[in-house]
């Protein structure tokens, strides 16, 4: 077994689309770190799913729903710290407003 730190999702604004950030390809992922900062003047959402290989982001997988962030905060997410993807299993977002909120994912990713 193999253990590697990594980026998950680099430094990005998020989509105001439901978007597969990142997906565990080949491996087990871990989620050590998620990120959002809110950098424009006004306050905006984002909500962050965890999806299964088979499955597509909905309420069903919904780990954080339309978290509002004020302009200028950060958040650091404590509810998706240490989730476990299996194989194909990705991480979703959508945010409430296009060009308000960057994200940035660390973890650990396991191959066998």
């Amino acid at each position: 077994m193999t253990v590697s730190v990594k980026v998950l999702i680099p430094a990005k604004t998020a989509e105001n689309t439901q978007v597969t950030q990142y997906t565990a390809t080949g491996v087990t992922a871990i989620i050590d770190k998620f990120t959002a900062t809110n950098y424009s003047a006004n306050a905006a959402t984002i909500s962050v799913n965890l999806v299964t290989a088979a499955g597509s982001a909905g309420n069903d997988n919904l780990i954080t729903k339309t978290k509002t962030l004020q302009a200028s905060e950060t958040y650091t997410f404590p509810e998706l710290v240490g989730h476990v993807l299996a194989p194909s299993g990705f991480i979703s977002t959508i945010a409430g407003t296009a060009s308000a909120i960057n994200i940035r994912a660390s973890g650990r990713e396991v191959t066998s």
